[in-house]
C-alpha cells in the first residue's frame, strides 16, 4: 500500500458563482491539487444559509476539518486528480 502525504494550505477558499462551488487546494507529495464543494453540500450538510459568498465561506470555515477529511479520503483512494465534493458523498458517507 501506498502512502501519500496530504496536506491543506491554511488559504481562504475561493468561491466560484459560476460552478456554485468553493475551490481550497490540497498538497499530495507536495504537488498542488484543486479540491471543492457544491454549495448545494454546503447547505444541505454543513448549514451554509444561502448561495450567497459569505454564507458558503462560512459554513466551510466552520466545518473545515470535516471538508477536509472527506477529500482527504477521496485522494487517498484517487492521487493526485482534483477533487469535487457533492451533497451526495456526505449523505452516502454518513450513513
Amino acid at each position: 500500500m501506498i502512502v501519500m502525504e496530504i496536506s491543506f494550505p491554511q488559504e481562504q477558499a475561493e468561491y466560484c458563482g459560476r460552478d456554485l462551488v468553493l475551490a481550497f487546494p490540497a498538497l499530495v507529495d507536495g504537488e498542488r491539487v484543486q479540491c471543492a464543494i457544491t454549495a448545494e453540500a454546503l447547505e444541505d450538510h454543513f448549514g451554509a444559509e444561502s448561495l450567497r459568498e459569505s454564507d458558503m465561506i462560512s459554513a466551510f470555515e466552520r466545518h473545515r476539518r470535516e471538508i477536509e477529511r472527506a477529500a482527504r479520503e477521496l485522494l487517498s483512494e484517487i492521487g493526485q486528480k482534483p477533487v469535487l465534493l457533492h451533497s451526495g458523498y456526505f449523505r452516502f458517507h454518513d450513513a
